[in-house]
């Protein structure tokens, strides 16, 4: 590589919610790399030194103003663009979420103090799961940072830069990107225009990141830079997938799911680098190669590619919630089937097998394979196995509440059996001092396919946004990762090709009751992710009764969503912050 030119040090951090004095470190850290490999400034991501988002943190002004402190003060050695809360600017205003300068004395031509507020961002959010008007008040003015580093660039802050590419669902009053644009034909000329974002992730979403910084690039005349968080807070992902694009369309994007530093070389688009974090809890999943894209290439991702992403999307949310909550253990029920065979995997790729505990807890319906299965999948990843029959504590229930049970709906009998296998897990979990994981996936919790207080148990649901379908998928994923490197893949065909059930009643398959998942997974995704009525899901083919049916299981069941413990957001709707339905609601698919 030839020597370095004006190089910009993108700062791809993974920030625990709260944890000032943390994330100051890990910010150190990677402004300590880029300056070691010949950046002259870095840019860190949005609200990086408080996290995002820090939602009702932001009501406690000592919040702000302690998060405003901290990043003014960072010891790094080049100077660097900080996301921070910062105080109101006014009385009974909101603070704003800004952007402060820190660093040596020496990147200011004044000399003057180094923790001065460079802007604020311009466009709040509040659709999806961003509820930014509550916390932040809105600057009605550019964002121009002279002479830092060498270099004079235009500051903006994630949504800032979407209005332009006509990606926001509203219009906004004003255009950030159009602003700068106009500065620069009266004269005023930039090297680069730098954004601070925290865009959370759902699959192919980098595709339109690409869009937004290509139609900045080409519209402000120069290159685009924007740097993203990565990893999880709660129930949302962030990739990370920093990047940078020029005008002629080319573009650079960092790896996801690991923190470390893209080196950006604006004058050359093909010099660029990614530096791995060195703290020692970094986060480093999947590949550390950079992508070149031709203005051509619009970085669409091909369905395999997409599978292996969310993939590491699922472990790198189990993995962040446990490392950032204090969980080094885990405990799940293991019942031989798909959905627990996948939560498995995931457990174990997060927080290492040792750490994972599986239970079998047959009873009088489960067949001999379904034990067998689950011993099965957890010898081939190394995670302890415990069997736990629960046919003594069944019977016991069943002789004093079996008459009762036997009077009413049917239902109420197969649950019994769900909420001891519960309990047993919570057991473990509160003895052993692990997090127990629940094990349901999208598609069940949708149609009410789960019990509270029963497989819903759990502090996590890492399958909790992904489609039954999804899940074989993902399975076949770790499968091949597995023999990628010569070890026995832990899903096995029995595992992958009986039909699914529950198994809480003699025979009983899923498919008694709910329509095929290659259909009911499609119904479901048109509804939720693209808003579709029933008729226009039957325009499209669908069976007028299916869609009805499960349209109205869907109403009936949100009082389980409700109380779902957080899943890993992995597409453009999930049920959570995205998906806020009423509960107490009467609303009647059939009219």
């Amino acid at each position: 590589m030839r020597k370095l030119s004006r190089i910009i040090g993108l700062l791809q951090v993974d920030s625990t919610i709260g944890d000032l004095s943390g994330n100051s470190s890990r910010l150190e850290i990677l402004a300590s790399i880029a300056k070691a490999n010949g950046a002259l400034m870095g840019i860190t991501t949005e609200l990086a030194v408080s996290g995002y988002p820090p939602r009702d943190l932001l009501l406690q002004p000592d919040f702000v103003r302690m998060s405003q402190q901290q990043a003014s003060s960072l010891a790094v050695e080049i100077p660097v663009l900080v996301g921070t809360p910062v105080v109101p600017d006014g009385e009974r205003k909101l603070p704003g979420n800004g952007v402060v300068r820190a660093g040596p004395l020496s990147s200011h031509p004044s000399g003057d103090q180094t923790n001065r507020i460079v802007t604020r961002k311009q466009l709040l959010p509040s659709y999806d799961v961003f509820d930014e008007t509550r916390y932040f008040q809105a600057s009605n003015r550019s964002g121009i940072c002279r002479t830092i580093g060498g270099l004079d660039l235009g500051v903006t802050i994630c949504e800032d830069a979407w209005q332009a590419a006509g990606l926001t669902p509203s219009t906004y009053g004003s255009d950030p990107i159009e602003n700068l644009a106009e500065w620069g034909r009266q004269g005023v000329d930039l090297d680069a225009t730098v954004n601070l974002s925290a865009s959370p992730y759902h699959a192919d979403k980098v595709s339109t990141r690409i869009q937004v910084c290509r139609t900045a690039a080409k519209i402000l005349g120069h290159p685009f830079l924007l740097a993203n968080q990565v990893g999880g807070n709660d129930d949302l992902l962030f990739d990370g997938c920093s990047l940078a694009a020029w005008p002629d369309g080319s573009v650079v994007i960092a790896p996801s799911w690991q923190e470390g530093v893209l080196l950006v070389d604006i004058d050359d688009s093909s010099n660029c680098q990614w530096i791995k974090s060195t703290a020692s809890d970094a986060l480093s999943i999947g590949n550390s190669q950079l992508k070149f894209l031709s203005p051509q290439d619009d970085g669409h991702e091909e369905s395999s590619d997409l599978i292996e992403d969310i993939t590491d999307a699922v472990v790198t949310g189990l993995a962040d919630y446990c490392r950032k909550s204090n969980i080094s253990k885990i405990v799940l029920g293991l019942s031989g089937g798909i959905d627990s065979a996948a939560a498995a995997c995931i457990a174990a790729a997060a927080v290492g097998p040792e750490n994972v505990l599986a239970i079998s807890m047959p009873s009088r319906f489960s067949s001999q394979h379904s034990i067998d299965d689950a011993r099965y999948t957890a010898q081939s990843l190394g995670i302890d196995f415990k069997i736990e029959s629960i046919d003594e504590l069944h019977s016991t229930l069943d002789g004093q509440i079996g008459v009762m049970l036997s009077e009413g709906h049917s239902v109420a009998a197969e649950n019994v059996q769900s909420r001891l296998r519960g309990m047993i897990v919570m057991a473990y979990a509160n003895s052993q001092g692990r997090m127990a994981i629940a094990t349901g996936n999208k598609s069940e919790l949708a149609q009410g396919y789960c019990t509270l207080y029963g497989d819903m148990a759990g502090g996590y649901s890492p399958l909790g946004d992904l489609y039954k379908m999804q899940v074989y998928a993902i399975c076949e994923e770790f499968n091949s990762r597995a023999k990628a490197v010569n070890q026995a893949p832990p899903v096995n065909s029995s595992t992958l090709t009986k039909p699914p059930s529950a198994e809480l009643a003699p025979d009983q398959k899923d498919e008694d009751t709910l329509p095929p998942y290659s259909v009911l997974d499609e119904i479901l995704r048109l509804h939720i992710e693209q808003s579709m009525d029933a008729e226009q899901m039957v325009e499209k083919g669908h069976d007028r009764e299916t869609v009805l049916e499960v349209l109205t299981r869907l109403e009936r069941n949100e009082h389980k969503r409700w109380q779902m413990s957080p899943a890993p957001r992995v597409s453009s709707r999930a049920f959570g912050q995205g998906w806020r339905r009423p509960l107490a609601s009467n609303h009647d698919w059939r009219n």
